[in-house]
């Protein structure tokens, strides 16, 4: 049952909590910042809580805190500020990289890595400690780009932009009815210039397709909006090759998109609200596209 699984992901975060606790055991390492949350956790995985319920609505929330040599003199102090969604670790949990070494655009950049990472590499296992070694491994990169990078005109830019990734993001909502989000996501994805397309209805499915950054800008505004149950379900993110600058063969955002545009797809509903959808008449459409494994994430046995 669904409720079987929340129970699996809340024990996973536990385990993974303690084990935190045991490897930073003072508060300048460590602050845990929702303790209550914690508290229900814990709760709901020694089955105080109802059995088999909805986990605890409050999500654990917590501060890491490491000082890092860097090639500069002095210690940079970076934290990771963490949550957990309740599906977690069944999807990346939520991680913020603070450090004042960093500007917008670094930190931006860094996330990203950090999750392209995380994607590849812990996908379905608890993995704030790999984002922690990671950060260890990496911040550097991103701190002593930042010393050395005076604006360069813009000609000489376009080769040390950082390489471009084109994504593409499969988002799960429990239903979409509501005009106004449908008016967002429509207006949203034309102006971030990405291609895809939603079926509203229950379930409701969204695809966004383009430039990295605008796929995370677009995905950044729609789960804030009130969601009974929303998550990036799958992702692709393809790095453009941008070797061969001269060869004329560069890949490029628009090569790899399998949509043209982005449109509302509505597969005949049927039913009082016109909200079950046509799910047939999806894989149909999924398929003509070249995505029809991406039915058997949303639909399969394992994508349940």
């Amino acid at each position: 049952s669904i409720g079987m699984s929340f129970v699996e992901w809340a024990e996973g975060q536990l385990a993974e909590v303690e084990l935190l606790t045991s490897m930073f055991p003072t508060q300048e390492e460590l602050e845990i910042t929702d303790q209550l949350a914690l508290a229900e956790l814990r709760d709901f995985v020694e089955g105080s809580g109802p059995a088999g319920g909805a986990p605890p609505p409050s999500r654990p929330r917590f501060l890491i805190k490491q000082k890092l040599d860097t090639e500069s003199p002095e210690r940079v102090d970076v934290i990771l500020s963490c949550s957990y969604p309740s599906e977690y670790p069944s999807v990346l949990p939520e991680i913020t990289v603070r450090c004042a070494g960093l500007s917008r655009a670094q930190q931006t950049q860094l996330h990203s890595d950090l999750n392209a990472y995380l994607t590849e590499n812990c996908q379905g296992e608890v993995c704030v400690l790999s984002a922690v070694d990671w950060v260890k491994d990496n911040l550097h990169f991103f701190i002593s780009r930042s010393s050395s990078s005076v604006p360069t005109p813009k000609k000489e830019s376009a080769s040390l932009r950082p390489q471009e990734t084109f994504s593409r993001l499969w988002i799960y909502s429990h239903h979409i009815y509501n005009k106004t989000k449908r008016k967002n996501i429509l207006e949203w994805s034309k102006e971030l210039g990405l291609s895809g397309f939603s079926m509203p209805g229950k379930p409701g499915i969204v695809c966004v397709e383009g430039p990295q950054s605008a796929c995370e800008e677009f995905w950044s505004r729609v789960k804030v909006l009130t969601w009974k149950k929303i998550m990036i379900r799958h992702r692709e993110d393809i790095p453009l090759d941008r070797q061969g600058e001269d060869s004329g063969t560069v890949e490029s955002i628009d090569s790899l998109r399998k949509f043209t545009g982005f449109e509302e797809a509505m597969f005949d509903p049927h039913g009082n609200r016109g909200n079950h959808m046509d799910l047939g008449q999806l894989y149909q459409f999924l398929n003509e596209k070249g995505c029809c494994d991406i039915f058997q994430i949303y639909f399969g046995i394992e994508g349940r």
